[in-house]
């Protein structure tokens, strides 16, 4: 049976974002800011730019920033009824992926009207689309208050979610410790009998087996995945499928790449026929870079394509960032330079649009690479220090050591090595 596509309809918002990007405009020149000085800290000149000239419409988390560095409230940057949220719209959104509207709407929610019966699944909301964004720094907080604001109301079910998500955010900053710990302290909780979702247990016994093969304890880590295989057989298609993504994750996170694609591809098949378009697509871009690691590229260049497919036809920008940046490393493995070049440029003004630090860092690596490769080095170096500047703002000590090594080995490569040292030792303090 053909599958149907499900295409989300796309608002036409050019309007508003022309509007709100005239009032950024006329703000910033009022308090006689540059572009430059405006995004410096967090965001590209780039993409300021592009918010200016209404071809991008800010969230929620780059207003507040914005309307912080001028000194103004974000409300005086809005001013439109029509980007009003409902409580239902922010669940639906975070429910279908949609992290960033998820985020927005949750933030609007915390900032408007009396929301206090509500405060700590608005919380707990913003808390996991932040995580889910690779923005664990801003979603700490907002984890752990919900989880206080879960155990005073006796509410240990939803606190116990909370905590999951809190030890998330201390996953992706590498506080490991701090993340298995409150992971095993939730998983005590519910094997002393707290009332919890059926695949919750599964969630929590994935995520401490991630912590252990971040520390290097790859048998412990073996060993929890053992008990989720026998806990994984009552699940429906779709959490079936979750359960192997997520174990494909953790074998990779353990060294065992082979275990990594078996777990991928049958968790591929359960989302194709499950009709999980986007999911289905996540996955096939992950699997992509899994056989670019082991050298198939022509397996990886027909998921990555597919993958693509699908976010074009969902208009998905922040996922069709990366899946191009996967795009441009094939291009790149196979020696072809211009064309790394020209999709990883696509790639970073996806991400700048969709503001998405992880992609913008990662598509600016890329490029690098494939100026290198065409003797561009002037070039290359300008991007690994853009790459470098973004990646130390992202709070992600992982892709902050990736950007300085790539950006020290270009500079000890043109000759500079007093100052690939001192990038190299910044990159080494963030183990």
């Amino acid at each position: 049976m053909a599958r149907t596509s499900k295409t989300r309809p796309r608002v036409d918002d050019s309007p508003l974002a022309r509007e709100m990007g005239g009032r950024l405009r006329r703000a910033r020149l009022n308090a006689g800011m540059t572009q430059q000085q405006l995004a410096d800290g967090r965001f590209t000149k780039a993409y300021v730019s592009a918010l200016e000239n209404g071809l991008s419409r800010p969230s929620m988390a780059a207003l507040r920033f914005f309307s912080g560095r001028l000194g103004i409230p974000a409300s005086s940057l809005i001013n439109d009824q029509s980007v009003g949220w409902h409580r239902l719209e922010a669940d639906l959104a975070l429910a279908s992926g949609r992290w960033d509207e998820a985020a927005d709407a949750y933030w609007q929610l915390l900032d408007g009207g009396p929301v206090q019966d509500a405060r700590p699944e608005l919380l707990r909301g913003l808390a996991e689309a932040l995580v889910r964004l690779g923005r664990a720094k801003e979603a700490t907080a907002f984890a752990a208050e919900a989880s206080r604001l879960f155990t005073d109301a006796g509410r240990g079910a939803d606190a116990a979610l909370a905590e999951y998500w809190l030890s998330s955010c201390h996953y992706q900053q590498e506080n490991t410790a701090e993340a298995k710990a409150i992971l095993l302290a939730t998983l005590a909780k519910v094997r002393g009998g707290l009332k919890v979702e059926p695949d919750f247990t599964l969630r929590l016994l994935m995520a401490i087996s991630s912590n252990e093969s971040r520390e290097g304890n790859h048998t412990a880590a073996l060993a929890y995945l053992e008990e989720v295989r026998g806990l994984a057989s009552d699940l429906d298609d779709r959490r079936r499928a979750a359960y192997l993504y997520d174990l494909a994750h953790s074998y990779r996170e353990t060294g065992d790449f082979e275990a990594a694609l078996r777990a991928g591809i049958a968790s591929l098949e359960l989302y194709r026929h499950a009709e999980e378009d986007r999911e289905t697509a996540i996955l096939e871009n992950d699997l992509a870079l899994s056989y670019l690691a082991l050298g198939n590229t022509s397996r990886a260049d027909e998921l990555a394509a597919s993958s693509c497919r699908t976010f074009e036809g969902l208009g998905d920008e922040r996922a069709l960032a990366h899946v191009i940046e996967t795009q441009a490393r094939i291009a790149l493995t196979g020696g072809a330079f211009d064309q790394a070049a020209r999709r990883a440029t696509a790639a970073l003004g996806l991400a700048e649009s969709s503001n998405n630090p992880n992609a913008i860092v990662q598509a600016l690596l890329t490029r690098a690479r494939a100026r290198t490769g065409m003797g561009d080095m002037t070039g290359a170096l300008t991007d690994n220090e853009e790459a470098g500047h973004v990646a130390r703002q992202s709070g992600t000590p992982t892709l902050l050591r990736q950007a300085l090594g790539q950006w020290a080995d270009a500079l000890a490569l043109s000759g500079d090595h007093e100052r690939a040292f001192t990038l190299m030792r910044e990159a080494l303090g963030t183990s």
